[in-house]
């Protein structure tokens, strides 16, 4: 059911955590990714492991928060790996913590081109490439549980999760009858590089929440990665999926 041969996808991120996740999904299922970071060694520590899958992987430096770099590096893709067909825009970060009243303009900034910024850039020449060549193709935006649900000493990163949910919504809109979907993932308190600096009673507090007696593993992520690509979400546009082991229905 979930054969991906033949299908390309790019993963923003894709050199650790929830990114590498999803790379390993598609690629267990026979899909050819490209993975993008900032960083060239964890870029090529990320291949050796995903290599072990399957060859058909490629790794690209990109900085997602420069406009003109990710179209470059969009071209260099396209050019190695021939067209793309599923766009994971999972590149991120948590943003400045603490108080509202403490958080800065330009940590404000910068949260935003982290988590939105990086997504747009992401996102518009890969529909650009779609709309040129009359392809469908899938938008897929690594949100949050925090985008929509109340999250103290983090608006920053709250804020970012909540637009990315507008965008996924609004694109959905304008491409859906091109065949481009849009939707979003909004993972809960996954073990990952991002959460481990989190202190200790914050993941007390994650763990009290959870419904099914765990924290979230990046490994929870790449199934639906793969379901996502996948002609079986044909019909799903302008939704996001919560995985968070009930995190967000359960009022502890």
């Amino acid at each position: 059911m979930f054969d991906l041969s033949g299908h390309t996808a790019l993963v923003t991120g894709g050199n650790g955590g929830i990114g590498q996740a999803f790379a390993r999904g598609l690629l267990r299922c026979g899909a050819s990714v490209a993975i993008w970071g900032r960083n060239e060694g964890k870029n090529e520590s990320a291949l050796e492991e995903l290599r072990q899958i399957s060859p058909n992987v490629q790794a690209f430096v990109c900085d997602v928060t420069d406009a003109d770099a990710t179209e470059a590096a969009f071209a260099k893709t396209m050019e190695a790996m021939g067209p793309i067909h599923s766009c994971f825009a999972n590149a991120g970060g948590a943003g400045p913590q603490g108080s509202f009243l403490k958080t800065t303009d330009e940590q404000w900034a910068d949260g935003w081109a982290l988590n939105v910024g990086s997504v747009i850039n992401t996102y518009r020449p890969f529909v650009a490439a779609l709309r040129a060549q009359e392809l469908p193709g899938k938008l897929i935006v690594t949100s949050s549980i925090a985008g929509t649900m109340g999250t103290g000493f983090a608006a920053s990163y709250a804020t970012t999760k909540a637009a990315v949910l507008g965008l996924t919504r609004a694109l959905a809109v304008e491409f859906g009858c091109s065949g481009i979907t849009a939707n979003a993932l909004l993972p809960g308190y996954v073990e990952s590089d991002l959460t481990a600096s989190q202190d200790e009673s914050f993941t007390k507090m994650a763990l009290r929440r959870s419904t099914i007696g765990r924290l979230g593993s990046v490994e929870d992520m790449e199934g639906v990665a793969v379901f996502m690509a996948s002609r079986h979400s044909d019909y799903m546009n302008g939704q996001g999926i919560v995985m968070d082991g009930g995190h967000t229905i359960f009022p502890a």
